[in-house]
């Protein structure tokens, strides 16, 4: 195959994935996760937001969208990405395991008004179940996202995004461009922007 054909085949398969997720019951789990958001910042609560791998880069993608802006001017919004703080990471993974990283940072900065995001592009990853199940444990609402299924992660949390691909890749790109939406809709319902 050549270099071009790899190239075009990458974004048709990513404008597929797209199209494949844009469901009248997607597009509803898609509005629930906001107004879920919405209401969450409304009441003073915060968004705390973990993956790992490319899925950390989206949870601190999607926490730097709330804490700064993302398309229009409006008061920064409580959003906290689980995946930044390396002495908290190192010392639990150190201590107890990495299955812990994320479970014993909602433990201690979860609470009942908070929202917890979960970013898992297999659904099985074990930080993020037991994060998931800890904040169940404090009272949150959670979206989780996930792809190939859902794993372990298939009906849990509040509101299941489930990306129907078995390609990383393409799930990783779907759920960047869910948590756009969510932004766009976010604000939105808080400041009647957009």
């Amino acid at each position: 195959m050549k270099n071009d054909e790899i190239a075009a085949r990458s974004f048709n398969e990513s404008i597929r994935a797209k199209e494949k997720f844009l469901t009248p019951e997607n597009v509803s789990a898609l509005v629930r996760s906001a107004e879920l958001v919405a209401d969450v910042f409304r009441k003073g609560g915060k968004l705390l937001i973990a993956g790992n791998g490319g899925s950390a880069a989206d949870a601190q993608h999607l926490a730097a969208e709330f804490v700064n802006r993302f398309e229009v001017e409006r008061p920064p919004l409580p959003a906290l990405a689980l995946t930044t703080d390396s002495s908290a990471l190192t010392s639990i993974g150190n201590d107890y395991s990495f299955d812990e990283v994320f479970s014993k940072q909602v433990a201690a900065l979860g609470r009942p008004e908070d929202a917890f995001v979960a970013i898992t592009t297999s659904g099985n990853s074990r930080n993020i179940l037991r994060a998931v199940e800890a904040a169940g444990a404090a009272g949150m609402k959670v979206i989780i996202l996930t792809g190939k299924g859902g794993g372990l992660l298939a009906g849990k949390g509040d509101v299941l995004i489930n990306v129907d691909s078995t390609r990383t890749a393409r799930i990783q790109e779907v759920h960047i461009t869910f948590c756009h939406a969510l932004c766009e809709l976010v604000d939105h319902m808080l400041f009647q922007k957009v």
